[in-house]
């Protein structure tokens, strides 16, 4: 029967895919077509299972992205268009479909890579040139999809010499050659190009005329003796010539000395033909970053070695994040664009199609849905830990991960996906050796599990919930899963099936061939990857439902890329589940929603026709363009001073000094600041009752500047230091800045005993906070452990009811929802429509919701929303002291971001 239904799908593909976009109709009538013959023996359930799953995959959309251009760029690719055989691209565009990528998204990817590929210089055009470029793109969202379609049009129209610099792993250059291979060479390279028979793959199932030529394979870097033995030079050859190197300063050297032994020419010792260069994951190891840094000097300048061996030559790099170091490592703006290696000639931002499953959907959205929090863990696998650790036993929620994998995994076979791709990630720890160790107790449970499974899982019901480990199989069910249109008993007939074929496997720098899922495409490879650092970055694992991650990183390139589980889920998206700690999510939810304002100014610099060098100054001055350096600068002992652009930004004290004194200073700047507004004739008793607290509106900017001078500010809340807050705001406090609003948040829904203050002149329920697990009673209160003081969609407050209602139909429109498709809306929207600054006056109740907290003092913290700026955006100086910053910050820091590799 499923293979009935499987051969359905196939046959019904084949004609949707000439359609544009197949209505539910198209795709009905197409299926009751084919049933009509009588080996298709498919019931109506099946049937219209089969339809629902058609039309969410043919409903999928894709947009084209913002692209910041050079403005000395003369256009070329029309002109040639005529003349160009899409060759390469047409086979790529085959297997894309016959992947199952909607027409639509087809079309936009069609579009994107031409406005790439139009963007790199004309292959035609006499030397010497070069060109620089970066794509930005989201995690696992399809960027290796998106360059391989690049590097095809670049082929067919002309480009000769195609470099990929494929990260700084062998297993991760080991699968995008492979990827490669299918979707561009169209043969395996890893057998012998001498071999007769040798495996035809991907696109090579088409057309196999003209293969292009590969220096390196699915199983070996680049090596001169390896090149030698393929033998020719390039000149001689009549396809393009491929090599998909790892980014290390060795396999660099070997390839450059091989160009200038075998195939440079003349005095200059250059190559002729004109050369791509894809830098996958272009922000790693690539410039200026903390560690090692003559390494990454090493590979930055071997890179521009070797873009010079060409006469002509384009350079494009790939990276998931607006934040890369390309843009934020350098000491100053002139070192910046100095860089060589910085995009100067174009960027180009890679909108994901509407059924990626990313950060935004994960960490904003619906958080409830697919996060876990990991609460039991140091008893097991504390957090920090050295190499030499001694793993006995797991902590109780990752066996409750485990355990959720099996039953995700049985439920996707009672949906009939079968023979596809299944696998968990665990990274909780960097070394190696206790790698190992979590490998096999998992693999010790995982066999408890599986004979559980297949001696008592066929029982009756009743008969097999006696055994513990179905029991424990029949909970997880209940808890996560019991909502999913699946029933326990179809679940349980399945178990055996489902957890059999599992296994527990190490990624890092000591194994291989442990996730080779092209040699499983026919039944299907299930995993659970125990790894580090590998796992970190650019590895994709396909299929992959849970994850369990132990780490706490706060550098927003590592924390992004550890997020594995971003990427495409088909059909078993609602199985996917994501064990963390609290810490980790409320960074990761931070990070979204800083990545996607850099999107957003990304879009709106397209419409002001802005160039890259004007993109990369605005990510510079980006607050949180200040953490991300002072973590990169930690412990070098310098004073590092960065520019911070305010306008349009929100700020809050995140940690306070938590001292009596401190406190009570703090206190009583909030008296002095109700006091000084009462006596210019702005009492807070006058204010409006406002959604969330009372809004007091256009009130001079003295007495703020003073309160902003005498509250007490905690070192750790880098971008709250008054020093340069109080300078931006004085530059602007005769004109766009001399009038506030201030809100005091009261709550008025009370599930606990209340801290009530009427030390403002007004009675103000106090919001109650938890203070952040890394607090330090003495030193520092982290008001709590998310980065957030205030309250979601507080920006509203005081915005014009019309703007608000403007601003939600926008963003509405942007994101193609409609009104009951969202509860939340991102604060930015607000404050993009703001008049005057908002003062967040908070007092707050710091404990546990439990907690009597009424005869406390509240503490006192503060916000602002700055509205955007029509002023050249003068920038202000922060000032950090990367030492202080080691000695506060050091246990806050993944051990992945001080050293390079797993040990």
């Amino acid at each position: 029967m499923l293979e009935n239904l499987k051969n359905l799908e196939v046959a019904v593909e084949g004609f949707l895919a000439r359609e544009a976009a197949p209505t539910p109709e198209k795709i009905r009538e197409l299926i009751k077509n084919f049933r009509i013959i009588p080996t298709c023996n498919v019931s109506d359930d099946d049937a219209e299972r089969l339809a629902r799953h058609l039309e969410t995959r043919h409903d999928v959309t894709m947009t084209i992205g913002a692209m910041l251009t050079s403005r000395d760029f003369e256009p070329w690719l029309e002109a040639r268009r005529s003349g160009i055989e899409p060759y390469y691209w047409s086979r790529y565009r085959r297997l894309l479909a016959e992947k199952n990528y909607s027409s639509q998204v087809l079309a936009t990817m069609d579009n994107v890579t031409d406005r790439i590929l139009g963007l790199l210089e004309n292959p035609d055009k006499e030397g010497p040139w070069d060109r620089r470029g970066m794509v930005v793109g989201h995690v696992q969202s399809g960027k290796t999809a998106n360059y391989i379609g690049l590097i095809c049009k670049a082929a067919d129209a002309g480009y000769r010499i195609i470099v990929v610099i494929a990260g700084i792993h062998n297993n991760l250059r080991n699968q995008t050659q492979a990827r490669i291979d299918e979707g561009f060479v169209g043969r395996d390279s890893a057998s012998k190009v001498t071999d007769r028979n040798r495996r035809i793959v991907g696109v090579g199932r088409y057309d196999s005329r003209h293969l292009p030529w590969t220096f390196t394979n699915s199983v070996r870097d680049f090596n001169r003796v390896g090149a030698e033995q393929v033998g020719g030079k390039l000149s001689d050859l009549r396809v393009p010539a491929v090599f998909v190197i790892k980014k290390n300063s060795n396999t660099l050297k070997n390839l450059t000395d091989w160009l200038k032994d075998y195939n440079a020419r003349g005095g200059g010792r250059t190559v002729e033909a004109p050369m791509l260069l894809i830098d996958d994951e272009a922000d790693n190891a690539s410039i200026n970053i903390k560690h090692d840094k003559g390494e990454v000097s090493r590979i930055n300048g071997q890179i521009r070695e070797l873009l010079r061996m060409f006469e002509r030559s384009c350079y494009v790099g790939y990276t998931a994040t607006p934040f890369a170091n390309i843009f934020i490592s350098p000491d100053t703006d002139d070192e910046m664009l100095g860089e060589d290696l910085f995009p100067r000639n174009f960027i180009v931002g890679l909108d994901p199609p509407t059924n990626y499953f990313g950060a935004e959907r994960v960490f904003i959205d619906e958080p409830t849905s697919f996060i876990r929090h990991i609460e039991d863990n140091e008893d097991y696998l504390p957090l920090k830990h050295e190499k030499d650790l001694q793993v006995t036993s797991l902590p109780p929620s990752l066996m409750r991960a485990v355990r959720t994998f099996v039953v995700a995994r049985a439920i996707r076979l009672v949906r009939g996906q079968v023979n596809q791709h299944s696998s968990m990630l665990v990274n909780a720890s960097r070394f190696t050796d206790v790698q190992r160790q979590i490998r096999n107790e998992i693999h010790v449970k995982l066999e408890a599990i599986q004979a559980s499974c297949r001696v008592n899982g066929a029982l009756s019901q009743a008969q097999a919930l006696r055994d513990p480990e179905i029991r424990e199989l029949h909970a997880v069910w209940e808890e996560e899963y019991s909502d999913t249109n699946t029933e326990w008993p179809q679940v349980q007939k399945v178990l055996h099936d489902a957890a059999s074929p599992i296994r527990a496997v190490e990624v890092n720098s000591r194994s291989s061939g442990t996730l080779n899922y092209t040699d499983h495409e026919k039944t299907g490879l299930n995993v659970i990857a125990v790894g580090g650092f590998s796992l970190s970055r650019g590895l994709t694992l396909e299929g992959l439902m849970v994850s369990y991650f132990l780490r706490n990183s706060m550098m927003y390139d590592t924390l992004m890329q550890m997020g594995r589980w971003f990427g495409y889920r088909p059909d078993y998206e609602d199985l996917c589940r994501v064990w963390m700690l609290d810490e980790a999510e409320s960074w990761y939810r931070y990070i979204a929603v800083s990545i996607e304002e850099l999107r957003e100014e990304m879009r709106k610099m397209e419409e002001a026709n802005a160039t890259p060098e004007e993109f990369g100054l605005k990510v510079r001055s980006h607050p949180d363009t200040l953490i991300v350096t002072a973590r990169n600068k930690m412990g070098s002992g310098e004073q590092v001073v960065v520019q911070v652009g305010l306008g349009n930004e929100f700020i809050e004290t995140t940690a306070l000094r938590w001292d009596d004194a401190s406190l009570e200073t703090n206190r009583r700047a909030a008296i002095s600041l109700a006091e000084r507004l009462a006596a210019a004739g702005k009492s807070l008793a006058g204010s409006d009752p406002v959604p969330g607290g009372r809004l007091l509106r256009n009130v001079p900017v003295g007495p703020i500047l003073e309160f902003l001078t005498e509250f007490q500010n905690d070192p750790q809340s880098m971008l709250t230091d008054p020093v340069p807050v109080r300078r931006y705001i004085d530059d602007r406090a005769r004109g766009e800045l001399r009038s506030w609003d201030i809100l005091v948040p009261s709550v008025s829904r009370l599930d606990h005993v209340p801290l009530i203050d009427r030390s403002l002149g007004i009675e103000v329920t106090c919001q109650r906070r938890k203070a952040g697990e890394r607090s330090r009673p003495g030193r520092t209160l982290l008001v709590t452990d998310n980065q957030r003081v205030a309250s979601r969609g507080v920006e509203k407050t005081g915005v014009d009811p019309d703007a608000i209602k403007t601003a939600e139909a926008e963003y509405r429109k942007k994101k193609n929802l409609s009104e009951t498709d969202l509860r939340n809306y991102p604060d930015k929207i607000y404050r993009d429509k703001r008049q005057r600054p908002l003062l967040i006056l908070h007092l707050l109740a710091i404990g546990e919701a439990d907690t009597d907290l009424s005869a406390e003092k509240p503490v006192v913290a503060w916000s602002i929303s700055f509205p955007t700026t029509s002023l050249p955006e003068d920038r202000v100086e922060y000032i950090v002291n990367t030492t202080w910053m080691r000695e506060n910050y050091r246990n806050d820091i993944d051990e992945d971001e001080m050293a390079g590799d797993d040990e």
